[in-house]
């Protein structure tokens, strides 16, 4: 059953659209005004919003670019009691579906909803990786891989999925903590409940308290009216949990409370609330040595580590470096309109020897900026901008900090650098090419090739 949104000031028009949408099949809830509809949007999954244009607060236009921002997928009408060719013009270019005046015909509006509905329906199966099944498979809903290290994530989350047990997800910055949530939950019976995160490093400790268990009219300055918290909005569903590691010690608290007794309580409330959700935390720390020196719970820890999952880093699952890229360009080669089909063998070399501190969110920044500034079809290594500032080496630190005046032959210098690079790693390597290559991290060929380019003089007696 689609979910959609309905926000108007106008409450009788609330409630006319609400009668005609529930009779029609589809479950509908109700905002009215812009601001409080895209804190509805950020909280629950919505198929649809039909908006007013003109409302206080936040109007239908900018309520538009909101949506687009927090939930690209999710279908927009507008509506309106004064249609112009500008204003629908506008609607359009910020992604609106449609744009339909408030004298609308009631067979015609629903014919617009199951339009932008089915448009949504094919847009997410041409977007969605399906699933794969066996020990080749490359997609496990929303993941790419085929490692070994990930088919044994996708293994864990099948049996996790199938279990009400709490998950602890545990990897580095960028290695796909919340994918993993989400591919846990789409797994499980609660896949048509709602899917909540929530970032506990990104919301000042004051106003977290309260974006988890809700709070009550007139319990702080600016509480106006009763609001329900995270907990309340994923009922029957689940709750992601990232950055559990930065959680303050007095919300521990709570949430074991939470855990143990399946029940919040609003800031400023006394009745005890119940709810039914299932929890997923992830952190990139060591939340054993957290608890080691006081600064996580021990026994909230056992709570909700009943299950982890360890997500590997990019690079111990180097084989999947290859396939993630070319996913990477072809997302970014639809999005931008480019005619990028690949990766040059050269430039995906460069990747496979890259330490990719910040994983695959890395990968993907730069298989971004490469597929928007390449001109060919095919990625070549000067297309890949690569930043490694730990290997940054002395001489190009000073090249830096005292860059002349009268400027400098960047390409004179770059040889110059990997001419003295090279000739370091032979005489580590006593003349033998293939182990120079080796301690430079590249292939055979690849050293070769850069030796002819540099006119480097080389023993013809070494061991190639």
């Amino acid at each position: 059953m689609a979910r959609i949104l309905v926000v108007d000031d106008d409450r009788g028009m609330q409630d006319v659209l609400d009668i005609m949408l529930t009779r029609a099949g589809y479950q509908v809830a109700t905002a009215d005004d812009g601001a409080a509809a895209l804190e509805l949007v950020r909280k629950k999954t919505f198929d649809l919003v039909i908006t007013d244009l003109k409302m206080p607060r936040l109007d239908g236009i900018d309520l538009l670019k909101g949506i687009k921002e927090t939930v690209p997928g999710t279908a927009v009408i507008l509506l309106t009691a004064f249609a112009s060719g500008e204003t629908a013009l506008a609607a359009m270019r910020e992604g609106a579906h449609d744009y339909v005046e408030k004298n609308f015909n009631v067979d015609d509006l629903l014919a617009i909803v199951r339009d932008a509905l089915e448009k949504k329906e094919v847009d997410r199966k041409e977007n969605c990786v399906p699933i794969q099944e066996g020990d080749d498979a490359r997609y496990f809903g929303t993941m790419v891989g085929r490692s070994k290290e990930m088919h044994k994530v996708y293994s864990l989350i099948r049996k996790v999925a199938e279990t009400p047990a709490n998950v602890l997800i545990l990897g580095e910055s960028g290695t796909g903590k919340e994918l993993v949530a989400r591919a846990v939950h789409e797994n499980s019976s609660r896949k048509n409940k709602p899917f909540v995160a929530i970032n506990c490093g990104g919301i000042p400790e004051n106003l977290l308290e309260s974006e988890l268990f809700g709070y009550m009219k007139g319990s702080f300055t600016g509480a106006f009216a009763d609001r329900a918290g995270l907990f309340e909005v994923g009922r029957g569903g689940t709750i992601f949990l990232d950055e559990i590691a930065e959680l303050p010690v007095i919300l521990q608290v709570k949430l074991l409370r939470v855990v143990q007794e399946k029940t919040i309580r609003r800031v400023g409330g006394s009745e005890d609330i119940k709810t039914d959700v299932r929890i997923i935390s992830a952190t990139n720390q060591n939340l054993q040595e957290k608890v080691k020196h006081g600064e996580f719970r021990e026994d909230l820890f056992f709570r909700l580590n009943v299950i982890p999952i360890h997500i590997p880093p990019l690079r111990k699952r180097r084989e999947d470096i290859p396939l993630l890229a070319q996913y990477f360009i072809e997302k970014y080669a639809r999005e931008f309109g480019k005619e990028v089909k690949r990766i040059s063998t050269y430039a995906l070399e460069l990747l496979m020897h890259y330490p990719f501190p910040g994983n695959i969110r890395e990968l993907e920044n730069i298989i971004e900026r490469s597929v928007a500034l390449e001109s060919s079809s095919i990625i070549l290594p000067e297309s890949l901008i690569i930043t490694d500032d730990a290997g940054a080496s002395e001489v190009q630190t000073r090249l830096v900090e005292e860059f002349p005046e009268s400027g400098i032959d960047l390409n004179r210098e770059l040889d110059r650098f990997e001419r003295e690079v090279i000739r370091k790693a032979l005489e580590r390597a006593k003349g033998s090419k293939t182990k120079a290559a080796l301690l430079l991290g590249v292939s055979f060929p690849s050293l070769r090739h850069r030796i002819e380019k540099l006119n480097l003089e080389t023993d013809e007696n070494a061991d190639r």
